[in-house]
């Protein structure tokens, strides 16, 4: 396959949608608001069911930075163990030290644990000290995909780095280009860093279904899904780009 497309899903609805319009693999998430965290066993389970294509559960057992004590260490390995079981073909994760460098030793142990499956890492990437000291320790870990912006909020602000990630990389690992990845950017975004692999949420806000609405409380019901047009969108591009 000459490009990938992965997309984000954060109910089991979206994980239909993200296969029917075409992305190649699924990020399983909960928590959108916190950016991503561990799914449940039976997301993991029912997901599964619902997709043939790739589907990664991102490892994270909380929103907030990359370092776990030994309790929340211990349960993404169980959470890992639990996706491989539930036949994931990968896990999503990423541990940083206090310094900003990559924690190799507790990265070693969780891929150690996912026992054959792919692993990505995800934008903890971003947070790194030092990106090209950092993409050597993960290839060295053996991760197949980093996810990064290019230590930038955005793809589209972080495109030189993301340009330099690709160059050093080569064909040793796949750089994932993330953040703000949309259809009306994805060629710019393409052409400049010369990419193959992105990722995208391609969200959408879907209102409540509930018709009756409690006068004293606050806030709407409202929930984080896939626009399906978009992510044919992407697809569409990234096929006339790779054509």
């Amino acid at each position: 396959m000459s490009f990938e497309l992965e997309v984000i899903a954060f109910d089991l609805f979206s994980c239909l949608v993200a296969e029917n319009a075409g992305a190649h693999r699924i990020e399983l998430c909960a928590n959108p608001h916190e950016g991503g965290t561990t799914p449940s066993f039976g997301m993991m389970r029912m997901a599964r069911k619902a997709s043939s294509i790739q589907l990664f559960p991102i490892i994270r057992p909380r929103g907030g930075d990359f370092i776990y004590d030994k309790a929340e260490f211990l349960s993404m390995i169980e959470d890992i163990k639990i996706a491989k079981n539930e036949g994931c073909d990968g896990v999503v994760i990423g541990m940083l030290k206090k310094d900003g460098a990559i924690d190799i030793d507790a990265c070693h142990d969780l891929i150690h644990h996912a026992n054959g499956m792919e692993v990505t890492f995800h934008r903890a990437f971003d947070r790194v000290n030092d990106q090209e000291k950092a993409l050597e320790e993960v290839i060295k870990l053996g991760c197949t995909r980093i996810l990064t912006s290019g230590g930038h909020p955005t793809a589209m602000e972080g495109k030189d780095q993301l340009q330099q990630l690709v160059s050093l990389a080569g064909n040793r690992i796949k750089i994932m280009v993330g953040s703000g990845i949309r259809s009306s950017n994805i060629k710019e975004i393409q052409s400049h860093t010369k990419a193959s692999v992105f990722h995208a949420s391609a969200r959408k806000t879907v209102s409540s279904m509930m018709d009756y609405e409690h006068a004293s409380m606050h806030g709407l019901l409202e929930k984080i899904s896939i626009d399906e047009q978009e992510v044919r969108l992407l697809r569409s591009a990234l096929e006339e780009i790779f054509a």
